[in-house]
């Protein structure tokens, strides 16, 4: 029977709350589309994305419309570019282009997967693509862009670190007349997975079907309102009602998916039950925090707090759902969250916290705007700084970083939307220009021998 109960808290949610679908990506596989020839190459991509992402965008509005729940973004991930451009002896910008024209044909928009996986070196095609990203961002607006450089299981390619830090600022460089947003569009990963719903690091793995549907949620604003209820409950009744929340949220998520795989006749993958905030008031994971019981975001007491959200976070999501999967649990991207954000400026969150908190966290330093002068190797060695920790503590955990060209500590990039606006932090500027030039393999850790 219907629970009248749940249905009148539901909408609740929804009304109030900020509970929202963040996206339905579907994932398409391009490696039918290989071919030597890079324009007929170009041409199978378009026909495969349009062909499989026709129906898309109408499907979720249709969903979003018959139950109520806001379905925020509709959003495409493909085979990375760097597999299915190695045939070809060409510059890989064209697959750029033709992905954000598919993607625009469609009506969706973000299309991820202009991608390099590179953790234990460069195969053919790989080193073409990375350094083809900042021209590929540049000339789009809706393509994003990934490289993983490394894992538990091979280490760290501390050559592609040196490299990603100088395309992290070309990036930044070429788009300074968009408040640097190609940057903002780039990610780099140490054990990406190869679910992700969420930009800009989705890429459509080879072990993925043809095509599929994933399914990411959020709902902070939900989390924190629950909390609000009980000012006085103890750490252990903290965990359990997330966990009651949680269980919620993902159901939603569960429904959209379902629907969304038996309507567009395509397999239903993973619900990503991820806390990702906005600059909205009211939907912010900063705010969670503080709701537990801290000052401001970035005191000390802001990693327990984090552990404990994270944790309950996936064991409410589990008991929900049994295809959890992406990167579940709580985001913290600075830019994207109205409470971040305060704490920054405030100045009671540092990059060094933020670091500490990626230890715990879904995915690491995301969305995070630095001094426009700071250099490709301090980029570089913060990059190998965040794949370390996924390395040591086998997880994933991930680099957006955005040099904010010809301004300073203090000062601000605003892209509105779910962007938000980013103010300019302070990095540690001491060089680590050595380190990073040593280049070669960070080895694996000790317990990646498993089999």
């Amino acid at each position: 029977m219907i629970d009248v109960y749940d249905i009148l808290e539901t909408i609740k949610m929804i009304q109030d709350e900020c509970l929202d679908i963040r996206t339905i990506t579907m994932g398409v596989s391009l490696l039918d589309c290989i071919d030597s020839d890079i324009d007929r190459a170009c041409g199978k991509v378009y026909d495969k994305i349009t062909r499989c992402a026709k129906d898309l965008a109408r499907t979720a509005e249709d969903i979003g419309k018959e139950y109520g729940i806001p379905i925020i973004n509709k959003r495409l991930s493909v085979t990375p570019i760097a597999i299915v451009s190695a045939a070809c002896n060409a510059s890989p910008v064209k697959f750029a282009l033709t992905m954000e024209k598919a993607a625009k044909a469609v009506g969706v928009d973000l299309i991820g997967g202009y991608s390099a996986l590179v953790q234990k070196g460069f195969s053919a095609g790989d080193e073409r693509l990375i350094r083809s990203i900042p021209e590929a961002l540049d000339l789009t607006t809706c393509v994003c862009s990934s490289v993983n450089i490394g894992s538990t299981k091979t280490g760290i390619n501390l050559d592609a670190c040196r490299m990603m830090g100088g395309i992290v600022r070309e990036c930044a460089e070429r788009t300074v007349d968009r408040q640097c947003f190609g940057a903002a569009k780039l990610v780099v990963f140490c054990n990406a997975v190869e679910d992700n719903p969420f930009m800009a690091g989705a890429f459509h793995g080879v072990g993925e079907p043809d095509c599929i549907i994933n399914v990411g949620v959020s709902g902070p604003g939900v989390v924190r309102a629950a909390l609000a209820k009980y000012p006085d409950a103890d750490i252990t009744e903290i965990s359990d009602i997330i966990k009651k929340t949680s269980y919620k949220i993902t159901r939603v998520g569960q429904l959209v998916g379902v629907t969304a795989s038996e309507r567009l006749g395509v397999p239903f993958g993973i619900v990503d039950l991820s806390l990702a905030p906005t600059p909205a008031v009211g939907d912010s994971v900063a705010h969670i925090l503080e709701e537990i019981g801290l000052e401001s975001c970035g005191a000390c007491g802001t990693t327990a707090a984090l552990a404990l959200l994270n944790d309950a976070v996936k064991k409410g999501g589990v008991m929900a759902c049994s295809r959890i999967g992406g990167l579940s649990g709580a985001f913290i991207p600075v830019s994207e969250d109205a409470g971040m954000i305060d704490a920054a400026v405030r100045g009671s969150l540092s990059i060094e916290k933020l670091e500490a908190m990626t230890a715990v966290c879904s995915v690491g330093l995301d969305m995070i705007v630095v001094p426009g002068d700071t250099s490709a190797d301090v980029i570089s060695a913060l990059i190998a700084d965040e794949a370390a920790i996924g390395m040591v503590n086998t997880k994933t955990t991930a680099v957006r970083v955005i040099p904010a060209i010809g301004m300073k500590e203090g000062e601000t990039l605003d892209w509105g939307g779910l962007f938000g606006t980013g103010p300019v932090m302070h990095i540690n500027t001491f060089s680590p220009s050595k380190f990073i030039g040593r280049g070669g393999q960070i080895p694996a850790p000790l317990h990646s021998l498993k089999n």
